[in-house]
């Protein structure tokens, strides 16, 4: 048994970036003499403050007390190091040790091998004493000895933690994704501002609390509890020095003080998850670590969330993604989270810990503090702030009423004329995105489109009895008319020229570089790009139908087929859809919609995507589905499945295929831009149909009243 008295050297490794922290708790803990370094702490301690670090601390990861240091030049030095440590002194012979090791700076460059000569140097001893030597246990051993060389100084101590401290026992298998490690979890958590004296009495939420980590971990905070109580096995229980009486007499300190934390007053501590996998995983482990009284989690999207309290502190780890477009609907996911933020919580605290540092600018909130921290080898970001509301100014157009360029003064009139009567009536309808000219005089064959605060600009391919060059210079008069009519600036207003394709054509990209910008439709966030695609990523003339599927979708499961970038289903998830299911063949789509599901803080199994051919998808879907919307192009030719569709003689079928999906009273929406359709007659002979072109197109194309065909289809 050893001294109480004798001080030992020691050194507890941690994360990078939660120094500080670790250094904290070992002062509480009663060492001294304490100094930091990256990734560890170094201090001076009795058996008690080794033995409190290990049984309180939140952030450290191992506890090492140092036995023996010498220089090791070479495998030889080591070994002679090595043999010259009273190894008896720590264990005995039918105790079973283990040998670690970590190399930084040294003549030696192979760690396993380095590890093996201090092994070797223990069993020699233990065998020239008594023709016999103890054993190697790679799982939980008598005694765990770690050799650390670092500039050819090599340290020889015990791990007193046995087992990495953030295994504090309540984390349950599964769960997909990894979980934050709970050292992790709790530095955020305390970094964040919990339980500090400006958060008391507030809840703490998580709106994406996956496992249920940081909420068990602010759970223990607060309720005073020792991480280490549930842990099973430490890496001094096999140590010949272990102080057994001197451990109890620890534990059943901080047994009390749990006890006296769980009958104390405890503030709303609250998760919710979109995953029900999630939801079920996190109650687990709360059940587990004995919170399941003072934790409450429930299954929701981060989109439905609503103040829960007056005052509170928001702290999460939202998903980040590994792969390209996982990254992409990430980074609109935080952007959702700024915006929501904003606008529910004003006044709260946040903590938002994220692996990607350039998702911090995206929530458009201002930081108090930014915290360098690493999950794992990963270098993430925990960004702590205040939420305060957007002043919403609103943006608006103002006219130029001073008399423009002379050339193209006809399209000018027209253009004026157009802007004063469809944007009264989008400032009346609220709506931001419309179109305000449209091929309305025969020699000015484009279309201009407002997109908030840009301007589109789509020039059709003059007829071939029209000269090139005076095409071009009538093109150069509507530019310039656009940009003194409107006082916009040129990196404000996208050009676009549409010409007779074939196939995908249309939709490839334009552009090189890849920016997506946002916009308001509704209650909805959507994301447009005026540079890569032909298209922006919203057809605004279905403006009508998309607002009919958001009043039709509550509690309803939608089916959109054909989805383009997702925009109806947005639509249908905003209106409080209870699931929906986006088929698009196209990945660049699907990831586009998985994008603007994020910006809207929808995900989970509730909102599924799937890359699939439709009409084959159909075939194969057992699912019954309440709402279906079908948009089908004109005409598209797969390459890779030699699949040809066309609208006019493959309706009938597609028509048939998604009604067997609709539910005995659902509704199909069916569209179509092709300006020659004629709907099957076995359609209207079979089904309930309801031609409603004229209510879906909107006042803003009002002049075009073929711009697409739509109906509703129910069952007889």
């Amino acid at each position: 048994m050893s001294d109480n008295s004798s001080l030992f050297n020691l050194t507890a490794s941690c994360a990078a970036g939660l120094e500080n922290l670790v250094a904290r708790e070992i002062e509480t803990c009663g060492g001294i003499e304490i100094e930091s370094a990256r990734g560890l702490v170094t201090w001076r301690g009795n058996l008690e403050a080794a033995y409190r670090t290990c049984l309180w601390s939140r952030y450290a990861s191992r506890i090492f007390l140092t036995i023996a240091q010498f220089e090791a030049l070479d495998e030889d030095a080591l070994y002679e190091g090595a043999l010259a440590v009273d190894w008896e002194a720590h264990m005995g012979l039918q105790d079973t040790f283990s040998v670690d090791c970590s190399l930084n700076s040294s003549n030696i460059n192979h760690s396993r091998f380095a590890a093996l000569r201090v092994k070797d140097a223990l069993v020699d001893q233990f065998r020239d004493k008594y023709d016999d030597r103890p054993s190697v246990s790679v799982s939980r051993p008598d005694l765990r000895v770690r050799l650390y060389i670092y500039k050819n100084q090599a340290t020889l101590s015990l791990d007193l933690s046995g087992e990495s401290l953030h295994m504090r026992g309540y984390r349950s298998e599964g769960g997909g994704v990894a979980p934050l490690k709970e050292s992790l979890a709790a530095a955020i958590v305390t970094l964040a501002g919990w339980n500090s004296p400006e958060s008391k009495g507030h809840m703490l939420l998580d709106p994406m609390c996956g496992s249920g980590t940081l909420l068990i971990e602010a759970a223990l905070i607060h309720g005073d509890v020792a991480p280490g109580l549930s842990r099973s096995y430490f890496g001094f229980s096999g140590w010949k020095e272990h102080d057994e009486q001197l451990w109890k007499s620890l534990v059943e300190e901080a047994i009390g003080r749990e006890d006296a934390g769980m009958e104390g007053e405890w503030p709303v501590i609250l998760g919710y998850d979109a995953d029900p996998r999630a939801v079920a995983l996190a109650r687990k482990n709360i059940e587990k670590a004995g919170l399941d009284e003072h934790i409450v989690v429930r299954q929701g999207q981060f989109a439905h969330l609503r103040r829960p309290a007056a005052n509170g502190l928001l702290v999460t780890n939202p998903p980040y993604g590994e792969r390209l477009f996982e990254k992409e609907e990430a980074e609109q996911l935080h952007r959702a989270l700024g915006i929501v933020c904003k606008r529910e919580l004003d006044g709260w605290q946040l903590g938002i810990f994220t692996s990607n540092p350039e998702f911090g600018d995206r929530m458009g909130i201002k930081w108090d503090q930014t915290h360098r921290l690493y999950n794992g080898p990963i270098n993430c970001r925990l960004f702590c702030g205040t939420a305060k509301s957007d002043v919403d100014t609103g943006f608006e157009w103002h006219i130029c009423h001073d008399k423009g360029p002379d050339e193209g003064i006809e399209f000018a009139n027209r253009l004026r004329k157009n802007v004063k009567k469809v944007m009264k009536w989008a400032k009346r309808e609220q709506v931001s995105c419309y179109r305000v000219y449209d091929r309305d005089l025969q020699e000015y064959n484009v279309s201009v489109d407002i997109y908030e605060k840009w301007i589109q600009v789509m020039e059709y391919a003059a007829p071939a009895s029209v000269d090139e060059k005076v095409a071009k210079e009538r093109f150069q008069q509507i530019l310039a008319q656009v940009r003194h009519l409107f006082g916009v600036r040129r990196d404000r207003v996208f050009i676009k020229t549409r010409r007779k394709q074939k196939g995908k054509a249309q939709y490839q990209k334009q552009g090189s570089k890849k920016k997506m910008h946002v916009v308001r439709e509704g209650d909805c966030s959507l994301l447009v790009n005026f540079t890569d695609y032909l298209d922006t990523g919203i057809f605004l003339d279905h403006r009508n139908i998309r607002m009919r599927i958001a009043k039709e979708a509550k509690g309803k499961r939608f089916l959109n087929l054909f989805a383009y970038t997702g925009t109806a289903t947005i639509h249908a998830a905003v209106g409080g859809a209870a699931t929906t299911i986006t088929v698009d063949l196209s990945t660049n789509y699907i990831n586009w919609v998985r994008m603007n599901l994020g910006l809207n803080g929808f995900g989970g199994l509730a909102h599924k995507t799937v890359k699939a051919d439709c009409m084959q998808w159909l075939q194969e879907e057992k699912g019954e589905y309440d709402l279906i919307f079908v948009d089908p192009p004109t005409f598209s030719n797969t390459k890779k499945t030699r699949r040809v569709f066309d609208v006019q003689e493959d309706h009938k079928r597609l028509i048939e295929l998604a009604m067997n999906r609709l539910t005995e009273d659902g509704l199909l929406i069916f569209s179509t831009n092709y300006k020659q359709f004629q709907l099957d007659e076995s359609i209207t002979k079979y089904y309930v149909t309801k031609n409603i072109s004229n209510a879906s197109i909107p006042f803003d194309f009002s002049r075009n009243k073929k711009i697409h065909q739509c109906w509703e289809i129910r069952k007889i």
